[in-house]
C-alpha cells in the first residue's frame, strides 16, 4: 500500500518542476491530486505525463478572491482534503532600481498572500491531522543576487509554518515548510542556454555538495512531510538545499 493511500492532496503550481514531480510521486503513492496553474494548456500537458487519479484546475496563486474559488471547486469534489503543498510561485529576481510598485506587489500576492488566503479558503475541507506543506526557498536565509523581494517573499511564507501550526494546532493540522536550494527546473531558461549553463556552473561551485539538486528529491521530501511518517513534524522548516543555507556563504 502506498504511503498515501486514500488522501486526498492539493498542489499548486503543479504543471512543472518540483509541483509537476511532486505530483507525480504523490499519485505513485496512491493519493487523489489536483493541481493548479494559469494556463490551461500547460495543465493539459501535465495531464498527459502523469498517471493516476488527477484534477487539473486552471487557478492563479496571487488571485486573492480566486483562492475562494479553488477552495468551492474542491469542496464540489472531495470530501476532504488531506495535503495542501502551497508551491506556486512568482520567482522574478530584479535589482532594487528595477522594482516597481505593481511588479512587487504581484510576487507578494502570489508567493505570500495568495497562500494565507488559500489556506483560510480550505479549512472546512481539510481533515483532522491534515499536513500543509509551504514551499519557501534558500533565499529566505541567505543574501544573493537581485533577490531581496524574493527572499522576504519566501521567509514570509516559511514563518507561516510557525504561527499558523499554532492557531491550527486544536484541528490537529500539520503546517511545514519545505525550502529547496538549487534545483534543475525550468526557472533560468529564460536566460538562454549558454547563461543559463553559466548559472549552474556557479551554483555547482557554491553549493557545499558540488551539485545541483532535482525536483525528484523536493518530491519525495515532500511526501515525507504529506505521510503519517512525519506526524509528530510541525512548525518546521525542512530544508533540502544541499547544505547551501547553512554552509556556502
Amino acid at each position: 500500500m502506498g504511503r498515501l493511500a486514500g488522501k486526498h492532496a492539493l498542489i499548486t503550481g503543479g504543471t512543472s518542476g518540483i509541483g509537476l514531480e511532486t505530483a507525480r510521486e504523490f499519485l505513485a503513492e496512491g493519493a487523489t491530486v489536483a493541481i493548479t496553474g494559469r494556463s490551461r494548456e500547460r495543465l493539459a500537458e501535465a495531464a498527459r505525463q502523469l498517471d493516476g487519479p488527477l484534477l487539473p484546475i486552471v487557478s492563479d496563486a496571487g488571485d486573492v478572491p480566486g483562492q475562494a474559488a479553488l477552495a468551492a471547486r474542491l469542496r464540489e469534489e472531495w470530501p476532504r482534503l488531506d495535503v495542501v503543498m502551497s508551491n506556486a510561485a512568482d520567482v522574478t529576481h530584479l535589482p532594487i532600481e528595477e522594482w516597481t510598485e505593481e511588479a512587487f506587489d504581484r510576487l507578494v500576492a502570489t508567493d505570500l498572500k495568495g497562500p494565507f488566503f488559500l489556506i483560510k479558503a480550505l479549512l472546512p475541507l481539510l481533515s483532522r491531522q491534515a499536513s500543509v506543506i509551504l514551499v519557501g526557498s534558500v533565499s529566505a536565509f541567505i543574501g544573493h543576487e537581485n533577490a531581496a523581494v524574493y527572499g522576504a517573499a519566501k521567509a514570509g511564507l516559511l514563518s507561516f509554518a510557525r504561527g499558523l501550526t499554532y492557531e491550527l494546532k486544536d484541528r490537529g493540522i500539520r503546517v511545514n515548510g519545505l525550502s529547496p536550494g538549487p534545483t534543475l527546473t525550468g526557472t533560468f531558461t529564460s536566460l538562454g542556454p549558454e547563461r543559463q549553463a553559466a548559472v549552474y556552473d556557479e551554483l555547482r561551485r557554491t553549493v557545499p555538495l558540488h551539485r545541483i539538486g532535482t525536483a525528484t528529491e523536493l518530491a519525495k521530501a515532500a511526501v515525507y512531510l504529506a505521510s503519517d511518517e512525519s506526524a509528530y513534524t510541525a512548525g518546521t522548516v525542512l530544508r533540502v538545499d544541499g547544505g547551501i543555507g547553512e554552509l556556502a556563504y
